[in-house]
């Protein structure tokens, strides 16, 4: 689906968002993520064996947003939710408190949505995630983000994302996250 934005100095005018073979791009997509939110050599090489496990889960799916010339600037990916993998079982006890355990359950889980910085405020994130979770057979959608109204999280509650649970700790993770969860389809309105 194309997606036009004004002209970026960086590159092309033109964003067209698509399926995305996030094996044979992973360190494309690592870079964006590295640039977006500030990685060190060290974690990206940590975050590229965990991305190339988590796309061989059943219903891993992704998409890419990319220039005319075919650079990616963007991406997002996720899976149905299984409480035996590592995120569930951090958040579980988070959730539980909360009452909203029940969320870890035919949930689609948004495990990485990023767009380089330059490419930011224009939608792409919007209609990455949007894009991707409606193609969910899950009745709703999880995420983690950092714990902070940042953009993202801003960009989260427009979409009908609610905080499940605050202050959840990763290990290794510098500062806490929030846990959300909206029911799909997303909001489609404008915030």
């Amino acid at each position: 689906m194309p997606h036009r934005n004004r002209t970026d100095a960086i590159d092309d005018a033109a964003v067209t968002i698509g399926p995305l073979d996030l094996r044979a791009r992973v360190d494309e997509a690592l870079a964006v993520q590295a640039h977006a939110f500030g990685l060190g050599d060290d974690e990206i090489a940590v975050r590229r064996q965990i991305v190339l496990r988590h796309i061989t889960y059943p219903g891993a799916r992704s998409l890419g947003a990319t220039t005319e010339s075919g650079r990616l600037v963007g991406f997002v990916y996720g899976m149905p939710n299984d409480r035996t993998h590592w995120w569930s079982t951090v958040v579980e006890p988070y959730l539980r408190a909360g009452g909203n355990e029940h969320w870890l359950d035919d949930s689609f889980v948004i495990t990485e949505l990023h767009v380089h910085p330059g490419y930011q405020n224009r939608g792409i994130g919007r209609t990455l995630i949007t894009a991707l979770t409606d193609g969910a057979a899950q009745p709703r959608s999880i995420l983690s983000a950092i714990d902070f109204d940042s953009p993202a999280r801003g960009l989260y509650h427009s979409l009908g994302y609610d905080d499940l649970a605050r202050k959840v700790l990763f290990p290794s993770a510098p500062k806490p996250y929030a846990v959300m969860g909206a029911p799909l389809p997303l909001r489609r309105d404008d915030p």
